[in-house]
This record gives C-alpha cells, sequence and structure tokens, in this order.
C-alpha cells in the first residue's frame, strides 16, 4: 500500500514564506508525479504545481514567479516553496501524487491536506 504523510502550513502575514512537504512510502515502483491541489470555502480544487519523473514542472498562473516545486528522489519526497505569499493564497493545500505499485498499478494518492493561512 501506498502513504502520503504532508507537512508545513500555518498562519503567515502577506509577503512571508512557507515549505510545504510531502513524503510517500510504501509499496512503491516509481511515481510519476507529485504535486498539490489547494481549495479555498466556496471554490472548486484547484492545481497549484507539479512534477513529473522527468522533472519537468508545471504552475498555475496565479502562483508562477512565486512558488517553486522540487524533489527529492532519494526520499520520494516532494517540497513546495511559497514566497511572497498573498491573502488570496489561503486555502487547504492538498498534496498528490501518481505512483505505480508494486503490482505495476498505476494510481492517484492523496495527502490529508494542510491550511495555509496568509493574513493582510
Amino acid at each position: 500500500q501506498v502513504q502520503l504523510v504532508e507537512s508545513g502550513g500555518g498562519l503567515v502575514q502577506a509577503g512571508g514564506s512557507l515549505r510545504l512537504s510531502c513524503a510517500a512510502s510504501g509499496s512503491i515502483f516509481h511515481i510519476n508525479a507529485m504535486g498539490w491541489y489547494r481549495q479555498a470555502p466556496g471554490k472548486q480544487r484547484d492545481l497549484v504545481a507539479r512534477i513529473a519523473s522527468d522533472g519537468s514542472t508545471n504552475y498555475a498562473d496565479s502562483v508562477k514567479g512565486r512558488f517553486t516545486i522540487s524533489r527529492d528522489n532519494a526520499k520520494n519526497t516532494v517540497y513546495l516553496q511559497m514566497n511572497s505569499l498573498k491573502p488570496e493564497d489561503t486555502a487547504v493545500y492538498y498534496c498528490y501524487s501518481r505512483i505505480v505499485n508494486t503490482r505495476f498499478i498505476e494510481d492517484q494518492y492523496w495527502a490529508q491536506g494542510t491550511q495555509v493561512t496568509v493574513s493582510s
């Protein structure tokens, strides 16, 4: 089985920074992609950033230039460095990972989410 453990998040003033991390463990054969979605109250869950197995990255337009996603392959861990935070970034951030398990089955897994609150 596969598990995702997410950490980080918290309260920060506008212009501040936070760093999220997400570690995958369990019966992992290959990680195809990892990243974060976020969801603000009353809004849909939208993709924030992702990093694929080839190292390519994608960002939502609203965070491009402020957020940076990176990975540590040896630890099966992905990081989201969030700089110049704005009140509009306030949301629950959900780590996800597309993983091929040791039975060669690909699926998408979710962490429990962490609250990011940016005050003005």
